[in-house]
């Protein structure tokens, strides 16, 4: 038996279909958003492909439709910041500026990856961008950013820690413990939770007694936004109005961004199967829900973008895309005898 929703619509997959409102926007940083979630679509979309055809052996779980959230978050980030992620992290390596080929490669197993091919898909490391690593493990990445976190405050600087995870990750202790921690003693970071309404096989509604789970970061007395995650404009907004207090000694914020992801938990297949509740045609109205549509159709009704000029842009990034992807099929995988390097580190200690 359903419950009634306490996210204010923004779980119906009827509402929120509309162009977004751009007004007082500027219009290259709206370009900017634009491209961007189209490159993070593109690339997850090819890596569909490539799992489809056998190539890409790691488990791969795609974001596709969710990468609004990725985009209007780092948009208020520096490459000093310091970000984590978690099993679905493609969206923020790119939308931190990680380079697309590296993804390819890493997701392939090759020498050249984000993580020298050692990680796969859910093993992400960027350091040159702020992305200091995602891992699988559900809710695991939090009390690090936490401790990065501590360790910005302790340094005297304005960085501030991101941690990205899901709806799921709220059920498990460690995320409760952080939120304390980080509320205690202040810290700057910027918990981000991507709601996209299902844990792995399961409806929120079955695992959770609301649909909305900012009501945790109320428990611990830390400033949150509630906000259409499939909106690039407001996620950007509301991100990086908490940023900013967070820089300036205000203590944690807590995003939650309503979201959908259009594929099934892990693989490249539209599944109804892996949801209890999902149907096809919530999935179906979801599409209609799409950052990148929405965003595009104000920026037409806008005059900020000509049918051929946004043809262009898509011909442009799929290019380089491609071109990633043909060139990490042919890169070499990593030497056998490299195996063991980064299992431990080399650093010499003080």
């Amino acid at each position: 038996m359903r419950r009634d929703s306490d996210l204010g619509g923004l779980a119906d997959p009827g509402r929120f279909s509309e162009p977004l409102e751009i007004a007082g926007n500027d219009a290259g940083t709206l370009l900017e958003y634009l491209r961007s979630m189209q490159l993070i679509r593109c690339a997850e979309e090819l890596i569909g492909e490539m799992v489809t055809e056998g190539v890409a052996k790691t488990p791969c779980h795609l974001g596709i439709g969710q990468e609004a959230v990725a985009v209007g978050v780092a948009s208020g980030l520096n490459a000093t910041d310091r970000v984590f992620g978690n099993h679905r992290s493609h969206s923020q390596f790119l939308a931190l500026g990680g380079d697309v080929y590296s993804l390819i490669a890493e997701v392939l197993g090759k020498a050249d990856g984000a993580s020298n091919g050692m990680g796969g898909s859910m093993h992400l490391y960027g350091a040159s961008v702020g992305f200091q690593g995602s891992v699988p493990l559900v809710g695991a990445t939090i009390p690090i950013a936490v401790g990065a976190a501590l360790a910005a405050k302790m340094g005297g600087g304005q960085e501030v820690a991101v941690a990205f995870f899901g709806d799921g990750a709220c059920e498990e202790g460690v995320f409760h413990e952080s939120l304390n921690l980080a509320s205690v003693y202040e810290l700057p970071i910027l918990f981000v939770v991507e709601n996209n309404l299902f844990s792995s096989h399961l409806d929120i509604q079955l695992r959770q007694p609301s649909d909305s789970v900012a009501r945790f970061a109320e428990a611990h007395r830390i400033q949150s936004r509630i906000v259409d995650g499939n909106d690039v404009v407001r996620v950007s907004a509301a991100a990086g109005e908490l940023i900013s207090r967070a820089r300036a000694g205000g203590g944690p914020g807590f995003l939650e961004a309503v979201t959908y992801r259009l594929r099934g938990h892990v693989g490249p297949n539209e599944d109804i199967d892996v949801g209890v509740h999902r149907k096809m045609q919530d999935v179906n109205a979801w599409k209609q829900r799409c950052p990148i549509k929405r965003l595009h159709a104000a920026m037409a009704g806008a005059g900020l973008i000509t049918p051929d000029e946004f043809d262009e842009q898509s011909r442009g990034v799929m290019s380089e895309v491609r071109s990633a992807v043909d060139r990490a099929r042919a890169a070499p995988y990593p030497d056998k005898s490299t195996l063991l390097d980064l299992v431990y580190s080399t650093r010499a200690r003080a």
